[in-house]
């Protein structure tokens, strides 16, 4: 089987990251994070390690000062087909597979793209409008629903629901009570998994590029072995998650999709905490991008079951000798 990306799907990548430095570049994304209150002295950025914090003024959209989408982005991600990939062309769609999928969610995780792009990509031929960006779909995942504020369709059941203090400033958040979970969609976590390979790429980056440049002792800090070797290790789990990611979305099977998503989550969080490392206080300063890489790692985590029920698929995969 061969997982060597063709010629289109380079185009695909290439064309996808093009558009995000054009309309979501560096200045782009802190603009957006000063907008929604996430500038030092008037956010209000408390939660726990896993990323969500208790009612708060994080989350609340329209009903508050949380972060607001920008819709002619999000109507240029239609027009480019990024909602509408995988929806046949009879349908309007561009027709295309979940390999190429995992390649544009990739780069939106790399640029740390905000809005709910996994509901809305999911909603394509189901909601009007979804397709073109013309409509914003939140989704409820579990008990928690992204960017509830700000969506015009909300696929699930969100009554009751309250807002969150969201540790990702680009990611409001909300919470609905808890009820009895819908059946696990393997493409979500697919998709999931394709974000944070985005950002363990992306931090893999950072710190190689800080490593060259950040000069002690009259060398660069990449020539000391500690620095290296926790380089070398990001680059490691990167890989290793871009693999398994790439692979899954050829078989589209459940268990490998569970355990790429094992690995990317570890590849992004590990990996924006080495970063962290890397960049020593320089990284926790509020003007740094890894800290926005890392608390994006964190709320996605908690999507479509996370760690938790990724495990369980395996183990019960290997339970059975299916792994």
């Amino acid at each position: 089987m061969r997982f060597r990306l063709t010629k289109d799907q380079r185009a695909l990548r290439d064309g996808m990251r093009h558009l995000l430095e054009r309309r979501f570049d560096r200045e782009a994304l802190w603009g957006a994070v000063e907008a929604g209150g996430g500038a030092p002295g008037c956010r209000d950025a408390g939660g726990d390690g896993a990323g969500v914090g208790g009612p708060g003024v994080g989350g609340e959209g329209r009903s508050g000062g949380g972060p607001r989408l920008d819709r002619g982005l999000w109507r240029a991600l239609g027009e480019a087909g990024f909602f509408a990939l995988r929806l046949p062309e009879a349908d309007g769609g561009v027709g295309l597979g979940l390999p190429e999928a995992v390649l544009v969610f990739e780069e939106a995780g790399r640029a740390l793209l905000p809005g709910p792009l996994l509901a809305t990509h999911l909603a394509a031929g189901a909601v009007p409008g979804a397709a073109t960006g013309e409509t914003v779909v939140a989704a409820v995942d579990g008990t928690l629903v992204e960017w509830l504020g700000e969506a015009d369709v909300v696929r699930g059941d969100a009554a009751g629901a309250l807002p969150l203090r969201s540790l990702d400033p680009l990611t409001p958040l909300h919470r609905v009570p808890a009820r009895q979970p819908g059946p696990r969609d393997p493409v979500a976590a697919l998709l999931t998994a394709a974000e944070q390979l985005g950002t363990a790429a992306r931090v893999c980056e950072l710190a190689a590029q800080h490593a060259r440049a950040r000069e002690q002792f009259g060398r660069p800090i990449g020539a000391f072995q500690a620095v290296a070797h926790l380089c070398a290790g990001m680059l490691v789990r990167t890989e290793t998650a871009r693999a398994a990611v790439y692979a899954a979305a050829v078989t589209a099977d459940p268990v490998d999709i569970a355990a790429a998503r094992l690995l990317a989550d570890e590849a992004a969080v590990r990996g924006a905490r080495d970063c962290l490392q890397v960049h020593g206080g320089m990284g926790f300063t509020w003007e740094s991008e890894v800290h926005l890489q890392l608390k994006r790692a964190w709320v996605r985590t908690h999507r479509t079951g996370g760690v938790t029920e990724s495990e369980e698929i395996l183990a019960a995969a290997l339970a059975a000798g299916e792994a």
